[in-house]
Formats: C-alpha cells, sequence, structure tokens
C-alpha cells in the first residue's frame, strides 16, 4: 500500500506517521507513506498558494494550479496503480471502518490531499478528486489530522502492519460493534477489580464474556450502532436475549459494600430468604422449602460472626454465611472427592434480594466470599446446592467453582437431601 499526503505541513505529518507501528512498517516497506509538500509545486514567484475567493468573503482559497502540478508528479513517480485521490473535506461522507476496510481492499496507492485556509477551488475537486471524506460533522483548520487518521486506520489493515489479523478484527466498528473492556495488572486497582472469568483461563468463557460486552457496550454507548445490527448466529442473539433480561434489573449506580451483619439487619435478610424461597418453589426446586433457614439460624450466624451483608448504597442487597467450621455432612462425599490436605470455609445460606438477582450482586457476592475466605486464612471454599437449582449451579461455574461429587443434607421429612458439592481453591 502507498499512500502519498499532498500537505502545507509535511514535516508535522510525517513525525507522527513514521513512528510506532505505522513507522516500523514503512521502515520494513510494507507500507509506503510519502508525504508532499505543495507549495513546492506552485508557479507563483512568491511561493504562493492561495488567493482571495472570487465574490469576496473571509480567508483565501487554496489555488487548483499548485495542487493539480503536485498531483501529477505524484501520479508519475508511483506509475500505474489502483488509486483513489481523496479529498479531506467537512463536506465528504462521514468515515467509518468499512470506509478503511473498502480503501484497502479496492486500491493499493492512495493520494490524501489536505486542504486548508477556507477550503481549495472548486475546479481541482470537480476535475481530480475521486472522493470527499470527513472525520465528522465537524470543522479542522486543515486536512492533516483527518489524513494522518485515514493513512494510520487504512494502513493497519494491511498484512504485516500488526502481529495478527485479530488484532484489528476484534476491535472496535470491524463487525458494527464496539470493542469489549480490556484490563491489566494488578487485578485489584483502587477498589476495582478484574472481572473474575478473565482470570479462570477458560477461554471459551472469555471469549462469550467478551462478546457479550460488545453487544452491551454497543447498546450503552451507541445506540445508533446498535439498532442496525442484523444478528443470525444463534449464539449472538443468546447474548442479546441475556442482555435484555438483564436491562429490566436494578442498575447497580450506588457504591457496594460488604460487612458483618448486625441484629439490626435481621428483618431484611428474612425478607430476602423469605422471596427465595418463594422464587425456588415457583421453579420447583425442593431446597429451602421445609423453613430453613429460620432467624435463629441466621442469628448464631451473626453471633459468631459468620453472616455479611452486601449492600448498595445504604440498601441490604444480599446476605452469605461463611463458616469456618467443619460440615459433618461434607465427610460421606460419593460419586467424586474432595481436594485432600485441604483446610476450608463453607459457604452457606446465600441470597440476594429478588430486584438485585441475575445480575452483578451475585458476582460481587462470590468476590466477597473468596476475600472473606483470604482473611480467614483459608484457601479451599466448599459448598453444596440442589441439582435442580440451576442459576446457583451455573454461579459457581462461571465463578471458578469445580463440581466434586454428590452429598446429603439434613431436612425435614419428605424434602429432597441429595445435593451437588462444589469446591474452589483460591490461588496463593
Amino acid at each position: 500500500m502507498r499512500i502519498d499526503i499532498l500537505t502545507l505541513f509535511p514535516d508535522t505529518v510525517n513525525a507522527v506517521l513514521h513512528e510506532s507501528i505505522i513507522g516500523r512498517a514503512a521502515k520494513k516497506g510494507i507500507v509506503e507513506i510519502n508525504c508532499v509538500q505543495i507549495r513546492d509545486y506552485t508557479d507563483n514567484k512568491q511561493n504562493q498558494v492561495d488567493d482571495y475567493p472570487y465574490g469576496g468573503g473571509y480567508g483565501c482559497v487554496m489555488m487548483a494550479q499548485p495542487l493539480k502540478a503536485c498531483l501529477d508528479a505524484v501520479l508519475e513517480s508511483a506509475g500505474e496503480r489502483r488509486r483513489r485521490v481523496i479529498y479531506l473535506s467537512p463536506q465528504g461522507q462521514p468515515y467509518t471502518q468499512e470506509t478503511a476496510k473498502r480503501l484497502k481492499r479496492d486500491y493499493d496507492h492512495l493520494v490524501l490531499v489536505c486542504g486548508h485556509y477556507e477550503g481549495v477551488d472548486e475546479r481541482f475537486i470537480e476535475a481530480c478528486v475521486d472522493e470527499e471524506i470527513s472525520l465528522g460533522d465537524f470543522v479542522l483548520t486543515g486536512g492533516e489530522i483527518a489524513a494522518m487518521a485515514v493513512a494510520d486506520s487504512v494502513c493497519r489493515l494491511v498484512p504485516g502492519v500488526l502481529a495478527d489479523e485479530a488484532c484489528y478484527t476484534g476491535e472496535s466498528h470491524w463487525d458494527g460493534l464496539l470493542e469489549y473492556p480490556q484490563y491489566t495488572r494488578p487485578e485489584l486497582w483502587e477498589g476495582r477489580a478484574v472481572p473474575e472469568v478473565l482470570l479462570q483461563g477458560d477461554h471459551e468463557k472469555v471469549e462469550r464474556w467478551r462478546r457479550k460486552q460488545q453487544f452491551k457496550r454497543t447498546r450503552d454507548k451507541r445506540p445508533d450502532l446498535f439498532e442496525k445490527l442484523a444478528l443470525t448466529d444463534k449464539e449472538d442473539r443468546a447474548l442479546l436475549a441475556e442482555l435484555e433480561k438483564e436491562a429490566s434489573r436494578t442498575p447497580l449506580t450506588e457504591p457496594l459494600a460488604c460487612r458483618p451483619a448486625e441484629e439490626a439487619d435481621l428483618p431484611a435478610l428474612m425478607a430476602i430468604v423469605r422471596d427465595a424461597q418463594a422464587s425456588l418453589k415457583k421453579h420447583r426446586v425442593d431446597q429451602w422449602q421445609d423453613g430453613y433457614p429460620r432467624e435463629e439460624n441466621l442469628r448464631f450466624d451473626l453471633e459468631r460472626g459468620e453472616c455479611f451483608v452486601l449492600l448498595h448504597g445504604q440498601e441490604i442487597a444480599g446476605f452469605f454465611t461463611l463458616s469456618t467450621r467443619e460440615e459433618a455432612g461434607y465427610a460421606a462425599i460419593t460419586d467424586g472427592k474432595w481436594t485432600e490436605g485441604m483446610a476450608y470455609c463453607v459457604l452457606h445460606r446465600a441470597a440476594v434480594a429478588q430486584k438485585y438477582r441475575g445480575g452483578e450482586m451475585a458476582a460481587f457476592l462470590m468476590k466477597c466470599v473468596e476475600r472473606q475466605a483470604r482473611e480467614y486464612g483459608l484457601r479451599c471454599i466448599r459448598t453444596d446446592t440442589h441439582k435442580k437449582n440451576k442459576p446457583m449451579q451455573s454461579l459457581l461455574r462461571e465463578n471458578g467453582y469445580r463440581y466434586r461429587g454428590n452429598i446429603l443434607v439434613k431436612v425435614n421429612e419428605g424434602h429432597d437431601p441429595a445435593r451437588q458439592a462444589y469446591e474452589k481453591i483460591l490461588k496463593k
């Protein structure tokens, strides 16, 4: 790909485009970028390239002669190529990623003409320009910034400029979507954690999360792009359905916090319990259906300092119990086994309020569980849930818990005691 930029400020443009990734590609000969001084081609003795406009008005207009002479010299030196002469103008078509892909695909020589002052003589545009391009609905003092943007965006699509094709196919606007959020070390920065899914090493889950984030970001930040999506992929449609469902939930607009439960919290915690019991019953899950957990269970946890509440601002949004006591029923695990030689804590009696269910509050709960386990000085967390409690099973798997086997719990007669056992070993 050869790009010639016709400009009054070649040194400025060169300084930008011959640095970093594009500059390295130019040094390797993968792309060729030339910045040509328009003033060198004027036939005016004073090197004048502009004059007052006919009909009057403010400012000056760039003359056709030096522009045409400069263009002719560039075309002669380039030889026969698939070329496109482009004038960077606020009157042009808005520039998009699709435009960049088209220019890279259809041409191997681009000539970018940078206007200045009040523009250029219209006759040059009529006679020599194939296309006008605009960065957006605003006006710059010259076309150099726009030309550099076009050159950079086209060059990075040329094979060999970037390390791999995936470096640009996953970015914003490639397929009509914005890019997913990116994170780097440390895992926790000023109280903000890296999403758990990115730390688990499950590439399939990471890709699914990233794709979903692309839809979410495009919907939230660029609804105009989101409305144009026409998706045929079954998985993409499923992700969109998940987003629509999540959009109906309470947004987390206040700070999240976790603290030990207090006596005054018990009425709110029992209200969450009753709602969870009703939801499980509705979905025919025989868990928490025999009156458990009762207030005395939570009071016992509270007195031992093992019950914790989740706060959204000042509102209690959920709770969990994390016990360091060994669970007698866990010793009789069947169809599998626990990790041997690990001191563990047990996640009991966890729930979030109905208005927060199915959203990010549950993920916050799991992070708080891990943080509390570390404060206990333990790296192993064990828990159990009913075989029909699919939402809890999914939450556990998404947060790195592994299914370890089956156990039995104490329940009142007539209720199902079978539970699936899960375990997570925290990183050191």
